[in-house]
């Protein structure tokens, strides 16, 4: 268990986590460009654990602009075998009331506008979405919000949107027809990323509005989404650090993350270029130079 490594991403309104004194800033290269920000490396309860902010510190990186496939490589770099995702979401279900958490257990992606494989050229590999969430992290996730005795729920589908805007009525309605929990900008291709990449991933929906589907939210509001964010934060804050300390008692030595790419990589040997597998070391180093 010594080797297991957690890194948080932080989405709208989690930048840092003040509480980390023992703070390295990083700043990391990769095959795919820089990652969002500088990677905060700290120790916490005796665990090393990286916070990365997506959309930069100061939110400067619209969602389609995300470098999604640096952040993931770099995290991958410092040997990161655990990513939670935390992100705000406009809510497709009543009773997802703003200040309320969802674990997120499926995705719709709906993005078009994004890189979303490390396997882009000459060396092709096709992994498993079925279930894009680890069960195991899900889990440690779980746990570290009850402890903070927040609104909650286990399970549920998160639409992944464009953005930067936010949806039209008769968008929200066809995504609220879909039986789809909440909504959001940034969930992918992360997520996808991070299965090629063999990181398991959880994601931790925190809800900060109705959507425009809901009476109430006709017209979504930066300002209004921006209050909620705050005291979402603060909860996210308190919840991030109970998981720090729990997350290896829930690590699941069978999840199909940890040695996907063993049954993914369709290309033959003889057809991968030296330079894709230099490109591809982080990534798929451990099956491709067997």
């Amino acid at each position: 268990m010594a080797n297991n490594k957690l890194a948080i991403i932080g989405g709208s309104g989690l930048y840092d986590v003040e509480e980390f004194i023992d703070r390295e800033m990083l700043s990391i290269d990769t095959a795919w460009g820089k990652p969002s920000d500088q990677i905060l490396k700290t120790k916490y309860n005796n665990n090393e654990v990286y916070f990365l902010p997506r959309h930069g510190r100061g939110h400067f990186i619209s969602p389609s602009k995300i470098n999604f496939r640096a952040n993931i490589d770099a995290l991958k770099q410092l040997g990161v075998t655990d990513i939670v995702s935390i992100s705000a979401v406009g809510s497709l279900k009543e009773d997802h009331s703003p200040g309320k958490f969802v674990i997120v257990d499926q995705f719709i992606d709906r993005t078009f506008a994004r890189y979303k494989t490390f396997f882009e050229d000459e060396i092709v590999a096709h992994v498993s979405m079925a279930h894009p969430t680890s069960n195991g992290l899900m889990n440690a996730c779980e746990e570290a919000i009850k402890l903070e005795n927040i609104n909650y729920q286990r399970g549920g589908t998160y639409v992944v949107m464009e953005g930067p805007q936010f949806s039209t009525l008769a968008e929200s309605n066809l995504y609220r027809s879909w039986k789809a929990d909440v909504i959001g900008m940034t969930n992918m291709p992360e997520a996808k990323l991070a299965r090629e990449a063999e990181i398991r991933y959880a994601s931790v929906s925190m809800v900060t509005d109705y959507d425009c589907w809901h009476p109430s939210h006709e017209n979504v509001d930066v300002q209004q989404v921006i209050k909620v964010l705050l005291d979402n934060a603060s909860k996210a804050k308190n919840m991030i650090k109970n998981l720090i300390k729990n997350f290896e008692n829930h690590i699941d030595p069978n999840d199909p993350t940890n040695n996907c790419l063993d049954v993914a990589i369709i290309t033959a040997p003889e057809k991968r270029s030296q330079k894709t597998i230099e490109k591809l070391k982080y990534i798929a180093g451990r099956v491709l130079n067997k």
